[in-house]
């Protein structure tokens, strides 16, 4: 047994590391396409470099079925180690890119290595026992970190490729990554034992039946929910920092990594408590969190002007003179507030300025109960940048934590088809980091408020937790009234 895990444990390594690498070659074009339109270099429209940005991730989200069930079907060596060669040899091309539809064709291709989630999983989960299950999976997905290390290390090996020639500086950093994918390559090819699942003599109709399943399907919800939008909000986090909070490019990288990084990390954190809570108890978790910093997100930066406090008179009289703080009638006198000097930034918590505005004139005669001065509130709402960061940062946690303990419910339920379910999951979850960009920038043009991608989280959060929660009831319900204290415990994940 300690030998089998120690085998275990050295291909889970392994794993890791060609998924991180992989990871970060799926996320290079947030970069380099960023760079070559900023600088200049090619002149793509913003809905060229949006496709740019997004076809990577629908390439490789799409190929994840069927790249899992080759690794179901034939293990995860040969699947891995072709995936790594050949995915390399499109960046080494990119190279030589010198139109929009050349560049477009290479980023369909090398957008593979996004399947290599699909493979590593199943691969890695032939290699485990039950009980291991949740910690070795949740530290393969650590590579997602992969993506921060592009946010990191690119942009300063651009620069520094660029010092000499900066028309053509670029086309060094995709070699560089093309190198890596093959190293990697060859050391899977020469170094890695071969393990499958035990489905090799089922057909593909076979093999795609727990597809059937709605289970499946709402797993793939819920990694909609915790991989999709972490993608989508990795790159929509830089732009919203910009035009929200005015920040410089260097600085909205750095909070935009500063929520992909801890979330790719603490997916092993994840794996462990599922191992020890019960996935289905840790979903719950993750989704209330969920629910709950998005509702808090969602508050936009705002102020609000709204009627206050006025003065009437209280008797008919004659306005006698109208002074800074005060209105003098001939029957009496009436202080006034001065609107106050409001502010640039507030503090943390919503902060109001009330004054009032005359609305007589000199000699007017009024009546009683007549309105002379208008009161004004206005309420600011700052949603202050480092507030806003930390529950970004706690929302990635959470989704990081979610990611692992979607993957938990997989081996416990389909043991023998972990390449097809979790390629199928791992596709919907791919689609999500596809459509969440351009769907947050539909929302944005439609109701104007940046936030309104987090309203969209919110309402994912609340359709994933009324699912699983009706499930549960149902499950309650079907198989007695007596096991509803017990159900985490004697039906541990099968919900």
């Amino acid at each position: 047994m300690n030998a089998n895990l120690s085998s275990a444990h050295r291909i889970l390594f392994l794993n890791t590391l060609a998924f991180t690498i992989c990871f970060a070659c799926w996320t290079l074009n947030g970069v380099l396409v960023t760079y070559l339109v900023d600088n200049n270099i090619f002149n793509w429209s913003v809905v060229e470099t949006g496709w740019l940005l997004g076809i990577p991730i629908l390439s490789g989200s799409i190929m994840r079925l069927p790249l899992g069930i080759l690794t179901d079907k034939y293990g995860g060596k040969p699947v891995f180690s072709t995936l790594l060669l050949l995915c390399s040899i499109p960046l080494f091309l990119l190279y030589f890119a010198d139109s929009y539809w050349i560049y477009l064709l290479l980023s369909v291709l090398f957008g593979m290595v996004g399947t290599a989630f699909a493979v590593g999983i199943a691969f890695t989960s032939a290699w485990y026992p039950k009980e291991w299950q949740g910690r070795a999976l949740g530290i393969f997905g650590m590579g997602n970190a992969g993506a921060a290390l592009t946010t990191f290390f690119a942009p300063t090996l651009l620069n520094y490729l660029s010092a000499d020639d900066p028309e053509n500086g670029w086309r060094m950093l995709p070699i560089i990554y093309g190198i890596t994918l093959t190293i990697i390559g060859f050391i899977f090819l020469f170094f890695v034992e071969n393990k499958k699942a035990a489905v090799q003599n089922k057909s593909v109709k076979q093999l795609l039946n727990p597809l059937s399943k709605i289970r499946v399907w709402r797993f793939g919800l819920y990694y909609f929910l915790v991989f999709g939008l972490f993608v989508a909000f990795s790159q929509w986090l830089l732009p919203y920092y910009v035009s929200v909070y005015q920040t410089s490019l260097v600085l909205a990288g750095l909070l935009t990594s500063a929520f992909s990084l801890p979330s790719g990390v603490i997916r092993a954190f994840g794996g462990y408590l599922s191992d020890k809570f019960g996935a289905r108890k840790v979903m719950y978790w993750v989704l209330y969190s969920s629910l709950v910093l998005s509702g808090l997100l969602m508050l936009p930066k705002m102020e609000i002007l709204t009627p206050g406090k006025g003065i009437t008179a209280k008797k008919t009289g004659t306005v006698q003179s109208i002074e800074k703080d005060k209105i003098i009638l001939d029957n009496g006198e009436f202080s006034i507030s001065s609107k106050p000097e409001i502010p640039q930034q507030t503090s943390v918590l919503p902060k109001s300025f009330s004054w009032q505005e005359v609305l007589v004139k000199h000699n007017e005669k009024v009546q009683k109960k007549q309105l002379l001065a208008q009161g004004v509130t206005l309420i600011k709402f700052e949603a202050h940048i480092w507030v806003f960061s930390i529950l970004v940062i706690l929302i990635g946690i959470m989704w990081g934590i979610g990611k692992a303990a979607v993957y938990k419910h997989i081996p416990e339920y389909f043991p023998n088809e972990v390449g097809v379910v979790g390629g199928m999951v791992g596709l919907i979850g791919g689609l999500g980091g596809f459509i969440g960009p351009i769907l947050f920038g539909y929302l944005l043009d439609f109701s104007g408020l940046w936030t309104s991608s987090w309203i969209f989280v919110f309402l994912v959060s609340a359709i994933s937790l009324f699912w699983m929660n009706t499930i549960i009831k149902k499950m309650t319900h079907k198989e007695a009234p007596h096991i509803k204290d017990r159900i985490e415990h004697v039906n541990c994940n099968k919900d």
